[in-house]
């Protein structure tokens, strides 16, 4: 039966009633299907795009479609951690008990490993611009998408709260003693002393920290909430109202347009309005009792999403979706669960049970996004790392054939032992402008002298190990540019290495290059375009491959050259 109100406060009135007493809440039944692993899941699965990955305690990294079907099997030849996270891209992060960072693609294959000296304390967290940012016991590290180790904070004590994302392109955690700090993309860290070690840290919107204060710099810039385990709520950053004492134990928070969803030790759903200061409603534990959301022999765990979709609450024993204006839609009880279950955008809820089998209910109907966009660039900031030297600076710039040699050994040696750090900015608009040299510079109107072709090489190649994102419309505009055939071989390679183009501009300017008109004749640049084709296909996926099988099939059939045929003919088997 359809009921059709004329008047909207009829409409109020009912949607008022339903919040008080909330429609019973569905629970899905039988799974959808089930896989078993041969182990246990012993960490939060990761979900994203219609696939599934799972960390098993028999040390394999396991992916299924959202249909059920066996994607790939990554076997890290040791015990993993619990934590495994995805990048934007499907690259897989995770972490050996004995320190070792691995990084697997989307198929399942080690892209490359990294020593961390200990292992993660919580799940790696990306950057703007395909960075990632890796806390051990005592240590927060920040690595490129390719590997390369830009800088590392040294902890003075054990991160009581693992690290998370501060949305201004950097993190927050909680130290031992009570500090919070805030490390930016470029490692920079500021600090601030709690009155107690807080339980939840909620990041809050606001304007991005742009000084380069050092580590103990105290007062906090970026707007957060504290929930402290007596259930005190407290703003930074900003102005906010008293807000209300929670009556137990909070366990985790999402934030989302100025409300905060939180969870409680017994179960307790609430959303909190930051602007009016109170509770807008309450649910009670969605199962009906007042079981204590715990793992046995463990601290209380559970875990808040807060998005367009809805508000869930998910735990080891249950899970349960909510509507923004608190109507229960869903709960599932989960029994014999091995760990964290998790939502996928598709409205399937993963459970890894104790039994070794890995369960997939659909609680929603609802798809959150679309095909077309999920690939596209959806990073909320940047670093401002894709921006030249301002034409100021140009004066200092060192273009003479020595100073050139010597900032660039000065570079390399910063990445070489990972203290790139705060330098990166500064580093990157001058390997861009070393890179680009031969053109004029339009802010000054004066034309650079041409930088020595080996320097401007070697400018590519850093460009390629720092390897942010953000430098990929550079070096596409460049690569189309380029005179020398050297340095534009260089420049695709630079682009295969780091892997990403969200905008499509470096398959573009690949794609202009090999087809007619302006169609390239010489060898070495077309073996360079073939292998950062493939290197683009292999680490972002699709939409990146539908536009560059074609090219590398338009490459398998070049007719000047066997071996640029033979390398792109491999680079397309490699991408079955």
């Amino acid at each position: 039966m359809i009921l059709k109100c004329r008047s909207s406060w009829v409409w109020g009135w009912v949607l008022g009633i339903l919040s008080v007493f909330p429609l019973r809440a569905q629970s899905p039944g039988a799974p959808l299907w089930k896989q078993a692993l041969g182990g246990s899941v012993i960490g939060l699965p990761s979900v994203q795009d219609g696939s599934v990955v799972v960390v098993c305690d028999g040390g394999n990294l396991r992916a299924y479609s959202g249909n059920g079907r066996f994607l790939w099997n990554y076997y890290a030849r040791g015990r993993l951690g619990p934590f495994v996270s995805r990048s934007r891209e499907g690259t897989s992060y995770i972490s050996r008990t004995n320190g070792v960072l691995i990084a697997v693609s989307r198929t399942g294959r080690e892209l490359w490993r990294a020593d961390l000296g200990a292992p993660l304390v919580g799940p790696v967290l990306q950057g703007w611009d395909g960075r990632i940012f890796a806390a051990s016991e005592k240590q927060v590290s920040c690595y490129s998408a390719g590997g390369t180790l830009l800088w590392y904070t040294r902890l003075d004590e054990a991160i009581a709260i693992a690290p998370v994302a501060d949305r201004q392109g950097g993190l927050l955690l909680a130290l031992a003693n009570g500090a919070v700090l805030r490390i930016d993309g470029f490692g920079n860290t500021r600090s601030q002393v709690l009155p107690q070690v807080p339980a939840v840290l909620v990041p809050l919107a606001g304007a991005p920290y742009r000084g380069n204060a050092g580590k103990g710099a105290s007062g906090i810039t970026l707007p957060m909430l504290v929930l402290y385990p007596n259930g005190e709520i407290q703003g930074y950053g900003g102005d906010y109202p008293d807000f209300p004492l929670l009556p137990e134990l909070p366990l985790a928070a999402a934030y989302r347009d100025g409300q905060v969803a939180i969870t409680l030790r017994q179960g307790q759903v609430l959303l909190l309005s930051l602007t009016e200061g109170r509770i807008l409603w309450s649910r009670e534990n969605t199962a009906g009792t007042q079981e204590i959301l715990e793992k046995p022999g463990a601290l209380p765990e559970a875990r808040m999403i807060y998005n367009e979709r809805g508000i869930y609450m998910l735990s080891q024993n249950r899970a349960a979706g909510f509507s923004p204006q608190g109507l229960r839609r869903w709960f599932v009880r989960i029994r014999g669960s091995a760990s964290l279950p998790n939502i996928s955008d598709e409205g399937l809820l993963y459970s890894g049970g104790n039994d070794w089998v890995l369960y997939a209910y659909q609680v929603e109907e609802a798809i959150r996004g679309t095909e077309e966009d999920r690939y596209e660039d959806r990073s909320p900031g940047t670093y401002g790392l894709g921006e030249s030297i301002p034409g100021y600076a140009l004066a200092a710039i060192p273009l003479s054939e020595a100073g050139v040699r010597n900032t660039l050994e000065m570079i390399r040696l910063a990445l070489q032992e990972g203290r790139v750090g705060k330098g990166e900015p500064e580093f990157t608009a001058y390997l861009m402008e070393v890179a680009g040299s031969v053109r004029a510079n339009l802010k000054t109107s004066l034309l650079h002298p041409p930088v020595d072709v080996r320097q401007r090489l070697q400018a590519v190649r850093l460009l390629a190990r720092l390897g942010s994102a953000e430098s990929i419309p550079f070096l596409a505009a460049q690569f189309s540019r380029e005179p020398e055939p050297l340095v534009q071989a260089q420049i695709a390679q630079a682009i295969g290495r780091i892997g990403m183009d969200p905008q499509g501009l470096a398959l573009k300017a690949l794609s202009q290059r090999v087809f007619p008109p302006a169609q390239l004749r010489d060898e070495q640049t077309l073996l360079a375009v073939a292998q950062a084709v493939g290197a683009l296909c292999r680490f972002s996926g699709p939409p990146l491959s539908q536009a560059g099988i074609p090219l590398l099939v338009a490459l398998a059939g070049h007719e000047s050259s066997l071996l640029v045929r033979k390398q792109a003919l491999q680079e397309l088997l490699s991408l079955q």
